[in-house]
This record gives structure tokens, C-alpha cells and sequence, in this order.
């Protein structure tokens, strides 16, 4: 259906309004029924615009029930383009900012068009001045996004969620720009959008891998922020979300490949899905692109301030920020959080995503100023029955009091785990006193998740991610180098855990590099071969670098896009080989806890002479070698079983080490099947091979090596 002409637009005033409940602007196949909450707004226009984005009318919304405002224009349809304006108080002092000369995005617009044109005119108040309490009338609409009315029906053909168990799953987390622009498999005119994210070589490359999700970083529409756009810079990472329904549309191709963005993103999860992957979607719902109360009116604000945000109790001006980006969204608000479950709902009603990352979901976790994992969006999202059954991933910490909360989060949600990166990063460059952590960590963290009900699957371990250094990075420099960020390099954070191995950077001398790449095998085994849930940074199974820069958020460029002509394609094979040896070793991934208890020794812990440790042997700050002896085979019937034999991983942080094999309960005796020391680190053996070390054997271990034996 072709756009209606504004002038052409008339309110269906006979319409039972109670009929259409959703939010936002819904085409039911005749015309269009637009919704929009404002509860301390005296009046809402709808503003309908032409094809261009100009030519505006403006229609007040007739109804007013709960503080919804709607109204039914027939003949409406896809393709409009429309916005809002709020009529009410514009008391700074109350926490209200009513300006019905800004124009204002629906919160649940689908899909939007255009991008911001930062100008003054965008700010409710004298932006010169510098006075936010001052009133500015000039009209925003010219500079500003419109909403657009999309025909939300697709063919999915037959495409269902995939719905992979936890212990199965490991997770890519990867940028739609930074994996695809540089590939020289993706399409020119593909890459940097949804289409080639999930165009064959990319899959390809996912599934040689062995991956089963990929985590997508933020594609809900956000924002450039305007002092990045006057250095020359853009938000390429994408936390200022301003559109928690529509799809980000810088991320869509050009003409006949951009059919709407809803469309595109379609395709993509339904080409994930029948390739066998997850789709999960880093989203922000702990603040907005408006930033704090000095930032520009473009939606929430204007609609109402006091409602969507959490203000000051001393004084109600100021924003509360627990965020580190000027607001925090008011999810303890009824219409707020039924916004984040209704945007929640649709992405997996509608869009076919499996789950979903929360960046700083702490901050939702906040009833009034602090934390409660009982709160209501905790409890109004485990009894969901659609969201319940997604993959739900906390970043347990926010930058208030008392934020940091690895540990904290209730059943269903799985946590990254920052303590998992710290240890191995410290532990592999060979910090003292860290076997206990190490301990800790790669029995899925039971320190920290082992409570309330909680599964062996909780901890989401990593070792980098898109925030901070690259794998390559984290072996090659001691200190960021953040200087194009434009910050002095002084963004981010000092606290990388690195060592560059002899010299800073880029190096041509073939012991360092041999030594990075023996030390990146260390770590990556380490990752996938703990409990819990592995998560791989995009690039690190190739040793991409950043160049330094731990904090790539402005950087949409070669400094952030994954350098494929120079991939290390030794180590993606490595990666591969680890990930299916995971998978066919589930006695590495299990649901539950395992026990280290006397009468069903899951897992035993030992020292190089064969002792099993203790905790005078714990204690020694300066060991750097732990052997770990798993086996699932003595839990009673009735329980899981993965039917397998025993394995035994050794640690060995500092010089080669004499380690005595533990007695493995089995005549056919050990066989060696991973030595990350190795150019060829895997060394296959068929069952029974005469090669098989006994107990009580001691074998050499190299220095900075994670070895693997099996029974044979």
C-alpha cells in the first residue's frame, strides 16, 4: 500500500479503541492504529509526513485511556512516516519537559527513517545558553528521524527458534560491520549489512568453526552522538539506543537489497537458523541516546521525562546515572517496563531472535537506587512464558553502588563472567597465586553461581570481548593505545591483564611470535575446555589485532573491522578442533556442578609428584602447574551420564614440569591428545594403542602448555 497523503488522513472516531491493544503505530491490513503512553502529557499529536520527510500535518490523538493516547486513521499504511509531539508542563524543577516544538520518535516505531541532523533545535532548552532549564522554540522536525509504519507479515517458511541446551552452546560474539567488511568472500554491495551477515561465506566459516550462536553487538536503531560526529568519529559499537523496536537501518544495503529493514533482518535469522545457529542480540535497555538532562529531546523526554527516566529524589532536574551515559530508563515503572517486555516479546514473536544479552543489567535489576534480584523485572521475566524460554545473558555490573553483581542474577539468566577473563589472562602470563582461581573457574565458577538452583551452565566464560583488547592484542601490548579515539588516550581501561612478550606490538622475531601463538592456544584451550558457557570474541580464532586499542567504540574502520587477508588460518582450525572435541567430550560441558567429593570423585585436583592437592598445597603462591582428572562415569542411575571415559588436563603457567598420571581406574592407560605447544596441537590415537602411559608415569610437561590425556 502506497503512503496516504497527510492531507488525506481522517481519525476513524466509530473504532472500539479497546481492540487494538499494542503500542505504537499497528496496519491492520486497512489502516493503521497509532498508541503512544505520555502519563503526565496533557495531549499528543500525531504528525504524518510525506514521502520526503516534509510536508507535515498534525492530528491530535482523540482517545485517552491509562494515559495511552491513540487514535485510527483508515487508508493508512506502510510506508508512512510519522512522529510525535507532547503538549504539557515544562517544569525542569518536577522532572517535566514538555516542548511541542520537538518533534519525537515513537518508542515502538518498527522501523525508522532517516538519520539525526545534529542541530541546536533538537534540545528542549537554549543549547547556547547552556541552560537546560531554559525553553527553546525552535521546530526539531527538519533535523530529526521519522517512525514508519511497516506490514509486518513475512514468510518465514517453517523457520522455528532452534532452542540449543546451554552445555551445547558457544557463543561468537561479533559486529555486523566489523566481520563482514573486510571478508573477501562477502559481496561488496553486502558487506557491513544483515545480508552479509549471513551470507555463505560467513556461515561458512561459522559452522567450519563449530559455533552455535552468534551474539549480534546492539542493532536496535541508535544514535551517533554529536560530539563523535564533529570529530570525524561514529558510535560503531552502538550502545545509544533510541528505537527498541526497530532495527538499526545503517546496517541495511542499498535499492532493491533493502526491501525495509524488518525484511532484512528476517532473512538474515531465518539463514542463521537453517545453518543451526542462534541469533542473540546484545541489547541496552538501561538507558537511552537522550543522555542526561543537558541531552538533546528526541523521544522519551519529550513524552515524558519523569516517567521514562529515573530523576534525582533531591532534585528531580537532574537524571540519576547509574550507567555511565547521563540516564538510567525508569524499568521499575509499569509502562516502562511493559515497553522493555513488549520490545523483548516482539524480537522473539516477531523477529525469530533466540535470546538476548542485557548490557548493564544491573541497572534493571534496580528497584530505587539499588539492587534486588527479586525485583520486578527479574520476576516479570521468569514468568514469562514466551521469554522464560530464551536465552537470557546479564552483564552483571553498572558503574552505581553497589552494581557489581557476578553471581547476583536470579534463574534463567546466565551472567558473563569478567573473574573467568582475569584469571586466565593472569594465570597464563604467570601471576602468583592464582591455581585456586583457576580451580574456581574452569569447574564453571561454583564460588560465584553454585546457589538458588543455579546450573553448571550459569557462568558465560570469555577471554576477550568487543570492550577491551583483542586475543592478539592481549599478548602483544602492555598498555592500551587509544590515541585516535580522540580522548588523549585516555578512554578506557587500564586494567587489561596483558603482557606483550618482548616487545611492544607488531613484532618479526620468531621466538615472540612463536610464544604468542603458543600462549593464545593456552588460553582458547582453557576457554573451551571449561565448564560453563565459552564465548569467543569475533576475530581472536583468526589473531586479529586492534592495534592496541582497548576501546574501539568510535572506531568503524580497519582498527575495528576483522583483518581476514592476514588470518591466522592455523589457529581458526585450532579453534575448530577445540570446539568439536567439546563437543564430542560432554564430561567438559556439563548442566550440573560437578562433585569433588570422596565417594564420587567427579573431578580431582593434583600437584606434579602425583599428591592430590590439599590445603597446605593450595596455599603455595608461587605454583603455576595443576593437573584436573574428570570423570562422570560413577554418577548414580537415574542421573545424567555422558557415558564416557576420563580425561586429564594439565595446567602449566611456568617452566617444563615432571607430572606423575593419576591412576584413571582403566588398564588401557592414558593417551596424550592435546599439547597446545604443538604447531599441530591435537594428536589423534585410536583405543588401545600400544603408546598408552600407565599410572604413576611421569610425563614431561612443557612450559606455558595446556596437555590433554584421555583413556584409551
Amino acid at each position: 500500500m502506497t503512503p496516504l497523503a497527510p492531507a488525506e488522513a481522517i481519525f476513524d472516531f466509530a473504532r472500539p479503541e479497546r481492540i487494538y491493544p499494542d503500542m505504537g503505530a499497528v496496519f491492520d491490513g486497512q489502516g493503521t492504529h497509532f498508541a503512544v503512553f505520555s502519563e503526565n502529557g496533557e495531549a499528543v499529536e500525531l504528525c504524518l509526513f510525506g514521502r520526503d520527510g516534509m510536508d507535515e500535518i498534525r492530528l491530535e490523538l482523540p482517545h485517552r485511556e491509562g494515559h495511552v493516547f491513540s487514535g485510527y486513521l483508515p487508508g493508512v499504511g506502510p510506508g508512512q512516516l510519522y512522529g510525535y509531539r507532547t503538549h504539557g508542563a515544562y517544569d525542569p524543577g518536577q522532572g517535566h519537559r514538555f516542548n511541542p516544538n520537538k518533534l519525537l520518535l515513537d518508542p515502538y516505531a518498527r522501523s525508522v527513517s532517516g538519520s539525526i541532523s545534529w542541530d541546536d533545535a533538537l534540545w528542549g532548552y537554549d543549547l547556547a545558553s547552556g541552560d537546560d532549564t531554559s525553553f527553546d522554540a525552535r521546530d526539531s522536525a527538519p533535523f530529526m528521524v521519522k517512525g514508519v509504519v511497516e506490514d509486518p507479515r513475512f514468510d518465514w517458511e517453517g523457520d522455528k527458534a532452534i532452542r540449543r541446551p546451554w552445555n551445547e552452546t558457544i557463543i561468537y560474539e561479533a559486529h555486523v560491520r566489523g566481520l563482514t567488511m573486510r571478508h573477501p568472500g562477502v559481496p561488496e554491495a553486502l558487506r557491513g549489512t544483515y545480508a552479509g551477515m549471513a551470507c555463505d561465506a560467513i556461515l561458512d566459516h561459522l559452522t567450519k568453526l563449530g559455533v552455535t550462536a552468534i551474539e549480534l553487538l546492539p542493532c536496535q536503531f541508535f544514535l551517533d552522538d554529536r560530539m563523535l560526529v564533529e570529530k570525524g568519529l561514529s558510535n560503531y559499537w552502538g550502545y545509544q539506543t533510541l528505537g527498541f523496536f526497530s532495527p538499526e537501518p545503517r546496517y541495511l544495503g542499498a535499492g532493491e537489497l533493502a526491501p525495509s529493514p524488518i525484511r532484512q533482518f528476517k532473512d538474515m535469522v531465518r539463514r542463521f537458523h537453517r545453518a543451526g545457529i542462534e541469533v542473540i542480540m546484545d541489547v541496552v535497555y538501561n538507558h537511552t541516546a537522550e543522555g542526561s538532562e543537558k541531552g538533546p529531546t528526541l523521544s522519551f523526554r519529550g513524552l515524558d521525562n519523569a516517567s521514562y527516566y529515573v530523576l534525582s529524589d533531591d532534585d528531580r532536574r537532574y537524571c540519576y546515572d547509574v550507567t555511565g551515559t547521563g540516564n538510567s530508563l525508569s524499568v521499575a515503572h509499569p509502562m516502562v517496563m511493559r515497553m522493555v517486555m513488549d520490545s523483548l516479546r516482539y524480537w522473539v514473536e516477531v523477529m525469530h531472535v533466540d535470546g538476548f544479552r542485557f548490557d548493564l543489567a544491573s541497572t534493571l535489576g534496580r528497584q530505587g537506587l539499588g539492587f534486588d534480584r527479586g525485583g520486578t523485572f527479574f520476576a516479570a521475566m521468569g514468568q514469562d512464558p514466551v521469554l522464560s524460554g530464551a536465552k537470557l545473558i546479564a552483564e552483571p555490573w553498572d558503574v552505581g553502588e553497589g552494581g557489581y553483581q557476578v553471581g547476583g542474577f536470579p534463574p534463567p539468566f546466565r551472567e558473563w563472567n569478567d573473574k573467568f577473563r582475569d584469571c586466565m589472562r593472569g594465570f597464563w602470563r604467570g601471576d602468583s597465586a592464582l591455581v585456586g582461581d583457576l580451580a574456581n573457574h574452569m569447574l564453571g565458577s561454583p564460588e560465584q553461581f553454585n546457589h538458588t538452583g543455579r546450573l553448571g551452565t550459569t557462568s558465560v566464560n570469555f577471554l576477550c570481548a568487543h570492550d577491551g583488547f583483542t586475543l592478539m592484542d592481549t599478548v602483544s601490548y602492555a598498555r592500551r593505545h587509544n590515541e585516535a579515539n580522540g580522548e588523549g588516550g585516555a578512554d578506557g581501561h587500564d586494567n587489561n591483564l596483558s603482557d606483550n612478550m618482548g616487545a611492544e606490538g607488531d613484532s618479526q622475531d620468531d621466538a615472540i611470535v612463536e610464544a604468542r601463538a603458543q600462549r593464545r592456544r593456552a588460553m582458547l584451550a582453557s576457554l573451551l575446555l571449561a565448564q560453563g558457557v565459552p564465548m569467543l570474541l569475533a576475530g581472536d580464532e583468526l589473531g586479529n589485532s586492534q592495534k592496541g586499542n582497548n576501546n574501539v567504540y568510535c572506531q568503524d574502520n580497519e582498527t575495528s573491522w576483522v583483518d581476514w587477508a592476514h588470518a591466522d588460518c592455523s589457529l581458526a582450525d585450532f579453534v575448530g578442533q577445540l570446539c568439536a572435541f567439546r563437543a564430542a567430550h560432554p564430561v567438559v560441558a556439563q548442566t550440573v556442578f560437578l562433585r569433588g567429593d570422596a565417594e564420587r570423585p567427579e573431578v580431582v585436583w593434583f600437584q606434579p609428584d602425583g599428591r592430590e592437592m590439599n590445603d597446605d598445597l593450595w596455599g603455595q603462591d608461587e605454583l603455576k602447574v595443576l593437573g584436573l582428572y574428570l570423570d562422570r562415569s560413577l554418577r548414580e542411575a537415574g542421573e545424567e551420564r555422558d557415558g564416557e571415559r576420563p580425561l586429564f588436563l594439565i595446567f602449566n603457567a611456568g617452566e617444563a614440569v615432571d607430572f606423575t598420571l593419576p591412576d584413571q581406574g582403566d588398564s588401557q592407560g592414558w593417551h596424550l591428545v592435546l599439547d597446545t605447544t604443538r604447531s599441530a596441537p591435537f594428536t589423534f590415537f585410536e583405543p588401545g594403542h600400544s603408546g598408552s602411559l600407565v599410572a604413576g608415569q611421569p610425563v614431561v610437561v612443557p612450559a606455558g602448555s595446556l596437555s590433554v590425556y584421555a583413556v584409551g
